[in-house]
Protein backbone atom coordinates (compact mmCIF):
# COMPACT_ATOMS: atom_id res chain seq x y z
CA UNK A 1 0.00 0.00 0.00
CA UNK A 2 1.16 3.51 -0.73
CA UNK A 3 1.80 6.01 2.09
CA UNK A 4 0.26 9.47 2.41
CA UNK A 5 2.29 10.51 5.14
CA UNK A 6 6.09 10.51 6.50
CA UNK A 7 6.61 10.62 10.25
CA UNK A 8 7.22 9.19 13.95
CA UNK A 9 5.32 8.18 17.07
CA UNK A 10 6.36 9.58 19.61
CA UNK A 11 5.97 7.73 22.73
CA UNK A 12 7.59 9.70 25.83
CA UNK A 13 11.13 9.52 25.13
CA UNK A 14 10.80 7.00 21.94
CA UNK A 15 10.44 7.82 18.80
CA UNK A 16 8.80 5.43 16.07
CA UNK A 17 9.66 5.68 12.17
CA UNK A 18 6.24 5.16 10.80
CA UNK A 19 4.38 5.35 7.18
CA UNK A 20 0.93 6.40 7.10
CA UNK A 21 -1.18 4.30 4.52
CA UNK A 22 -4.92 4.06 4.09
CA UNK A 23 -6.82 1.01 6.06
CA UNK A 24 -10.30 1.47 3.85
CA UNK A 25 -11.09 1.90 0.51
CA UNK A 26 -13.82 2.73 -1.77
CA UNK A 27 -15.82 0.80 -4.28
CA UNK A 28 -18.32 3.42 -5.95
CA UNK A 29 -19.29 3.72 -8.80
CA UNK A 30 -18.07 6.98 -9.95
CA UNK A 31 -19.64 8.96 -13.25
CA UNK A 32 -18.06 11.38 -15.89
CA UNK A 33 -19.92 14.72 -16.70
CA UNK A 34 -20.51 14.50 -20.44
CA UNK A 35 -22.52 16.51 -22.76
CA UNK A 36 -25.82 15.36 -23.37
CA UNK A 37 -26.29 16.25 -27.13
CA UNK A 38 -22.75 14.43 -28.18
CA UNK A 39 -21.46 12.80 -24.70
CA UNK A 40 -18.69 15.26 -25.35
CA UNK A 41 -16.86 14.96 -21.47
CA UNK A 42 -17.38 18.55 -19.42
CA UNK A 43 -13.70 19.27 -17.69
CA UNK A 44 -12.97 22.14 -15.18
CA UNK A 45 -10.46 24.50 -16.01
CA UNK A 46 -8.69 26.60 -13.61
CA UNK A 47 -8.59 30.28 -14.11
CA UNK A 48 -7.30 33.51 -13.06
CA UNK A 49 -9.67 35.90 -12.95
CA UNK A 50 -7.60 38.92 -12.96
CA UNK A 51 -5.67 38.00 -16.06
CA UNK A 52 -8.97 35.63 -17.65
CA UNK A 53 -6.64 32.41 -18.73
CA UNK A 54 -6.60 29.34 -17.91
CA UNK A 55 -3.39 28.26 -15.29
CA UNK A 56 -1.04 25.43 -14.73
CA UNK A 57 -0.68 23.47 -11.59
CA UNK A 58 2.90 24.99 -11.03
CA UNK A 59 1.38 28.54 -10.91
CA UNK A 60 -1.28 27.95 -7.93
CA UNK A 61 -0.24 28.20 -4.67
CA UNK A 62 -2.25 28.94 -1.19
CA UNK A 63 -4.04 31.86 -0.08
CA UNK A 64 -5.66 32.91 3.59
CA UNK A 65 -8.43 35.03 2.49
CA UNK A 66 -9.11 37.81 5.05
CA UNK A 67 -12.37 39.39 6.47
CA UNK A 68 -11.93 42.05 4.04
CA UNK A 69 -10.73 39.87 1.13
CA UNK A 70 -6.82 40.79 0.91
CA UNK A 71 -5.40 37.07 0.11
CA UNK A 72 -2.55 36.51 2.62
CA UNK A 73 -0.10 33.58 0.58
CA UNK A 74 1.28 30.71 2.54
CA UNK A 75 3.63 28.99 1.14
CA UNK A 76 4.69 24.99 1.50
CA UNK A 77 7.72 26.27 3.34
CA UNK A 78 5.74 28.29 5.54
CA UNK A 79 3.89 24.73 6.85
CA UNK A 80 6.39 22.68 7.17
CA UNK A 81 8.31 25.43 9.96
CA UNK A 82 4.80 25.72 11.76
CA UNK A 83 5.84 26.23 15.66
CA UNK A 84 4.15 22.60 16.96
CA UNK A 85 5.67 19.44 17.57
CA UNK A 86 3.08 17.41 15.89
CA UNK A 87 3.92 18.99 12.33
CA UNK A 88 5.66 15.24 11.01
CA UNK A 89 5.02 13.97 14.46
CA UNK A 90 2.00 12.10 16.06
CA UNK A 91 2.54 12.92 19.51
CA UNK A 92 0.90 10.57 21.78
CA UNK A 93 -1.04 12.68 25.01
CA UNK A 94 -3.20 9.86 26.82
CA UNK A 95 -3.81 6.07 26.91
CA UNK A 96 -7.74 5.83 27.59
CA UNK A 97 -10.68 3.28 28.05
CA UNK A 98 -12.08 2.19 24.07
CA UNK A 99 -15.35 3.25 25.66
CA UNK A 100 -14.58 7.03 26.35
CA UNK A 101 -14.53 7.63 22.48
CA UNK A 102 -17.75 8.88 21.10
CA UNK A 103 -18.22 7.08 18.05
CA UNK A 104 -19.48 10.22 16.24
CA UNK A 105 -16.24 11.46 16.69
CA UNK A 106 -14.58 8.45 14.76
CA UNK A 107 -13.29 9.36 11.13
CA UNK A 108 -11.13 7.95 8.05
CA UNK A 109 -8.87 5.12 9.19
CA UNK A 110 -5.62 4.82 8.69
CA UNK A 111 -2.64 1.99 9.11
CA UNK A 112 0.46 3.07 10.87
CA UNK A 113 3.05 1.29 9.13
CA UNK A 114 6.83 0.64 10.68
CA UNK A 115 9.52 2.85 8.97
CA UNK A 116 12.39 0.04 8.36
CA UNK A 117 13.98 -2.48 10.52
CA UNK A 118 15.25 0.16 13.25
CA UNK A 119 11.34 0.86 13.94
CA UNK A 120 10.40 -3.13 14.62
CA UNK A 121 11.06 -3.07 18.18
CA UNK A 122 9.70 0.35 19.33
CA UNK A 123 6.89 -0.61 16.94
CA UNK A 124 6.14 -4.12 18.35
CA UNK A 125 6.65 -2.47 22.36
CA UNK A 126 3.92 -0.59 21.70
CA UNK A 127 1.51 -2.94 19.92
CA UNK A 128 1.68 -4.68 22.74
CA UNK A 129 1.49 -2.13 25.62
CA UNK A 130 -1.56 -1.06 24.01
CA UNK A 131 -2.84 -5.28 23.70
CA UNK A 132 -2.03 -5.90 27.56
CA UNK A 133 -3.44 -2.73 28.61
CA UNK A 134 -6.98 -2.76 26.80
CA UNK A 135 -6.79 0.82 26.49
CA UNK A 136 -6.09 2.91 22.91
CA UNK A 137 -3.70 5.76 22.60
CA UNK A 138 -5.07 9.79 21.70
CA UNK A 139 -2.82 11.30 19.89
CA UNK A 140 -2.05 14.64 18.07
CA UNK A 141 -0.98 14.94 14.36
CA UNK A 142 -0.98 17.43 11.65
CA UNK A 143 -2.31 16.49 8.17
CA UNK A 144 -3.69 18.45 4.88
CA UNK A 145 -2.30 21.79 6.72
CA UNK A 146 -4.20 21.37 10.15
CA UNK A 147 -3.72 19.59 13.58
CA UNK A 148 -6.26 16.40 14.26
CA UNK A 149 -7.07 14.49 16.76
CA UNK A 150 -6.69 10.74 16.34
CA UNK A 151 -6.87 7.31 17.81
CA UNK A 152 -4.76 4.66 18.15
CA UNK A 153 -5.53 0.89 18.23
CA UNK A 154 -4.19 -2.76 17.72
CA UNK A 155 -5.91 -4.63 14.40
CA UNK A 156 -4.31 -7.86 14.51
CA UNK A 157 -0.49 -7.44 14.21
CA UNK A 158 -0.84 -3.63 13.35
CA UNK A 159 -1.38 -0.39 14.92
CA UNK A 160 -4.15 1.74 13.37
CA UNK A 161 -5.16 5.05 13.75
CA UNK A 162 -8.92 7.27 13.47
CA UNK A 163 -8.96 10.36 12.36
CA UNK A 164 -10.99 11.91 15.44
CA UNK A 165 -13.08 15.17 15.49
CA UNK A 166 -12.49 17.81 18.51
CA UNK A 167 -14.99 17.18 20.96
CA UNK A 168 -16.10 21.24 20.09
CA UNK A 169 -16.71 19.84 16.19
CA UNK A 170 -19.74 17.41 17.74
CA UNK A 171 -23.09 18.65 18.00
CA UNK A 172 -25.19 18.04 20.50
CA UNK A 173 -28.24 16.46 19.31
CA UNK A 174 -30.47 19.54 20.58
CA UNK A 175 -34.35 19.37 18.90
CA UNK A 176 -33.68 15.97 17.60
CA UNK A 177 -35.76 13.45 19.87
CA UNK A 178 -39.45 14.21 19.65
CA UNK A 179 -40.85 16.62 22.12
CA UNK A 180 -44.01 14.86 22.53
CA UNK A 181 -44.67 12.58 26.00
CA UNK A 182 -44.62 9.47 24.96
CA UNK A 183 -45.37 6.47 27.38
CA UNK A 184 -43.93 3.06 26.46
CA UNK A 185 -45.87 0.16 28.16
CA UNK A 186 -43.64 -3.06 29.11
CA UNK A 187 -45.47 -5.30 26.77
CA UNK A 188 -44.48 -3.24 24.16
CA UNK A 189 -40.99 -3.32 25.35
CA UNK A 190 -41.31 -6.99 25.12
CA UNK A 191 -42.17 -7.33 21.78
CA UNK A 192 -39.54 -5.25 20.41
CA UNK A 193 -37.18 -7.50 22.86
CA UNK A 194 -38.86 -10.53 20.72
CA UNK A 195 -39.08 -8.87 17.40
CA UNK A 196 -34.95 -7.91 18.30
CA UNK A 197 -34.49 -11.92 19.67
CA UNK A 198 -35.74 -13.37 16.26
CA UNK A 199 -34.67 -11.05 14.13
CA UNK A 200 -31.08 -12.31 15.67
CA UNK A 201 -27.49 -11.07 14.30
CA UNK A 202 -25.65 -11.01 11.22
CA UNK A 203 -22.22 -11.59 9.94
CA UNK A 204 -21.13 -8.34 8.93
CA UNK A 205 -18.92 -10.56 6.10
CA UNK A 206 -22.16 -11.62 3.96
CA UNK A 207 -23.37 -7.75 3.85
CA UNK A 208 -22.77 -6.52 0.72
CA UNK A 209 -23.25 -3.40 -1.37
CA UNK A 210 -26.69 -4.47 -3.65
CA UNK A 211 -27.19 -1.05 -4.79
CA UNK A 212 -23.86 -1.16 -6.77
CA UNK A 213 -24.26 -4.62 -7.79
CA UNK A 214 -27.73 -3.10 -9.39
CA UNK A 215 -25.78 -0.11 -11.34
CA UNK A 216 -23.02 -2.78 -12.90
CA UNK A 217 -25.88 -4.53 -14.17
CA UNK A 218 -27.62 -1.54 -15.40
CA UNK A 219 -24.26 -0.50 -17.00
CA UNK A 220 -23.34 -3.87 -18.60
CA UNK A 221 -26.49 -3.40 -20.20
CA UNK A 222 -26.53 -0.34 -21.90
CA UNK A 223 -22.97 -1.13 -22.94
CA UNK A 224 -24.40 -4.32 -24.74
CA UNK A 225 -27.76 -2.58 -26.48
CA UNK A 226 -30.14 -4.39 -24.14
CA UNK A 227 -32.74 -2.66 -22.00
CA UNK A 228 -31.42 -1.80 -18.72
CA UNK A 229 -33.78 -4.32 -15.84
CA UNK A 230 -36.76 -3.10 -14.44
CA UNK A 231 -36.90 -2.26 -10.88
CA UNK A 232 -39.31 -4.34 -8.76
CA UNK A 233 -42.90 -2.98 -7.66
CA UNK A 234 -42.14 -1.49 -4.50
CA UNK A 235 -44.38 -3.21 -1.66
CA UNK A 236 -47.62 -2.13 -1.01
CA UNK A 237 -47.19 0.23 2.57
CA UNK A 238 -50.25 0.99 5.10
CA UNK A 239 -50.23 3.45 7.93
CA UNK A 240 -49.51 1.39 11.19
CA UNK A 241 -52.48 2.25 13.13
CA UNK A 242 -51.67 -0.05 15.99
CA UNK A 243 -48.17 -0.18 17.43
CA UNK A 244 -48.48 -3.34 19.27
CA UNK A 245 -50.42 -5.02 16.41
CA UNK A 246 -47.24 -3.61 14.19
CA UNK A 247 -45.07 -5.22 16.90
CA UNK A 248 -46.83 -8.62 16.87
CA UNK A 249 -47.02 -9.06 12.88
CA UNK A 250 -43.48 -8.64 13.01
CA UNK A 251 -42.50 -10.95 15.46
CA UNK A 252 -44.78 -13.37 13.50
CA UNK A 253 -43.58 -13.01 10.23
CA UNK A 254 -40.30 -13.05 10.99
CA UNK A 255 -40.54 -16.25 12.99
CA UNK A 256 -42.73 -17.64 10.08
CA UNK A 257 -39.37 -16.57 7.85
CA UNK A 258 -37.04 -18.51 9.85
CA UNK A 259 -39.00 -21.41 10.85
CA UNK A 260 -40.56 -22.13 7.25
CA UNK A 261 -37.91 -24.67 6.52
CA UNK A 262 -37.38 -26.11 9.27
CA UNK A 263 -40.82 -26.98 10.16
CA UNK A 264 -41.45 -28.66 6.40
CA UNK A 265 -38.36 -30.68 7.29
CA UNK A 266 -40.12 -32.16 10.68
CA UNK A 267 -43.53 -32.66 9.52
CA UNK A 268 -42.10 -34.81 5.86
CA UNK A 269 -39.90 -36.54 8.99
CA UNK A 270 -43.17 -37.14 11.28
CA UNK A 271 -45.07 -38.60 7.76
CA UNK A 272 -42.30 -41.23 6.98
CA UNK A 273 -42.23 -42.48 10.55
CA UNK A 274 -45.41 -43.85 10.76
CA UNK A 275 -46.35 -47.10 8.87
CA UNK A 276 -49.00 -49.35 7.14
CA UNK A 277 -48.06 -52.03 9.92
CA UNK A 278 -48.27 -49.91 12.94
CA UNK A 279 -51.84 -48.65 11.56
CA UNK A 280 -53.19 -52.05 11.62
CA UNK A 281 -51.92 -52.85 15.08
CA UNK A 282 -53.03 -50.00 16.21
CA UNK A 283 -56.90 -50.94 14.65
CA UNK A 284 -56.73 -54.55 16.24
CA UNK A 285 -55.81 -53.71 19.36
CA UNK A 286 -58.77 -51.19 19.36
CA UNK A 287 -61.51 -53.93 18.05
CA UNK A 288 -60.70 -56.61 20.36
CA UNK A 289 -63.17 -54.95 23.29
CA UNK A 290 -65.39 -58.21 23.72
CA UNK A 291 -66.87 -59.58 26.84
CA UNK A 292 -63.97 -62.69 26.79
CA UNK A 293 -61.30 -60.28 28.00
CA UNK A 294 -63.12 -60.24 31.10
CA UNK A 295 -62.22 -64.34 31.96
CA UNK A 296 -60.84 -65.44 34.95
CA UNK A 297 -57.30 -65.73 35.04
CA UNK A 298 -57.20 -69.05 34.74
CA UNK A 299 -59.25 -69.41 31.80
CA UNK A 300 -56.19 -66.84 30.27
CA UNK A 301 -53.80 -69.26 31.37
CA UNK A 302 -55.54 -72.51 29.73
CA UNK A 303 -56.14 -70.52 26.84
CA UNK A 304 -52.28 -69.63 26.46
CA UNK A 305 -51.62 -73.23 26.80
CA UNK A 306 -53.67 -73.88 23.87
CA UNK A 307 -52.30 -71.20 21.43
CA UNK A 308 -48.82 -72.93 22.45
CA UNK A 309 -49.92 -76.23 21.49
CA UNK A 310 -51.32 -74.82 17.86
CA UNK A 311 -48.29 -72.84 17.91
CA UNK A 312 -46.09 -76.31 18.13
CA UNK A 313 -47.95 -77.85 15.53
CA UNK A 314 -47.47 -75.41 13.65
CA UNK A 315 -44.14 -75.31 13.47
CA UNK A 316 -43.79 -78.95 13.24
CA UNK A 317 -45.50 -78.89 9.98
CA UNK A 318 -43.66 -75.98 8.64
CA UNK A 319 -40.34 -78.02 9.49
CA UNK A 320 -41.59 -81.58 7.72
CA UNK A 321 -42.39 -79.25 4.39
CA UNK A 322 -39.33 -77.24 4.46
CA UNK A 323 -37.43 -81.08 4.35
CA UNK A 324 -39.82 -82.97 2.11
CA UNK A 325 -39.46 -79.10 -0.03
CA UNK A 326 -35.47 -80.14 0.21
CA UNK A 327 -36.05 -83.81 -0.72
CA UNK A 328 -37.41 -82.95 -3.72
CA UNK A 329 -35.24 -80.22 -5.06
CA UNK A 330 -31.92 -82.69 -3.70
CA UNK A 331 -33.48 -85.59 -6.22
CA UNK A 332 -34.27 -83.51 -9.23
CA UNK A 333 -30.39 -82.03 -8.90
CA UNK A 334 -29.18 -85.81 -9.08
CA UNK A 335 -31.59 -86.55 -11.57
CA UNK A 336 -30.30 -83.32 -14.02
CA UNK A 337 -26.51 -84.74 -12.85
CA UNK A 338 -27.42 -88.03 -13.89
CA UNK A 339 -28.88 -86.81 -17.38
CA UNK A 340 -25.74 -84.68 -17.72
CA UNK A 341 -23.48 -87.71 -17.31
CA UNK A 342 -25.31 -89.99 -19.54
Amino acid sequence: MRSIWNGAISFGLVSIPIKLVNATESHAISFRQVHTEDNGRIRYRKVCELEDREVSQAEIGKAYEDADGTMIPISDEDLSHLPIPTARTIEIVAFVPADRIDPLQMGAAYYLAAGGAQAAKPYTLLREALKRSNKVAIAKYALRGRERLGMLRVVGDAIAMHGLLWPDEVRAPEGVAPDEHVTIRDKELDLADALMDTLGEVDLEDLHDEYREALEEVIAAKASGEAPPESPAPAAGGKVLDLMAALENSVRAARESRGAEEEAEVRQLRRGGSTPKETGAKKSTSTKKTPAAKKAAPARKSTSKAGEGAAKKTAAKSTATAKSTAGKKTATKKTASRKRTA
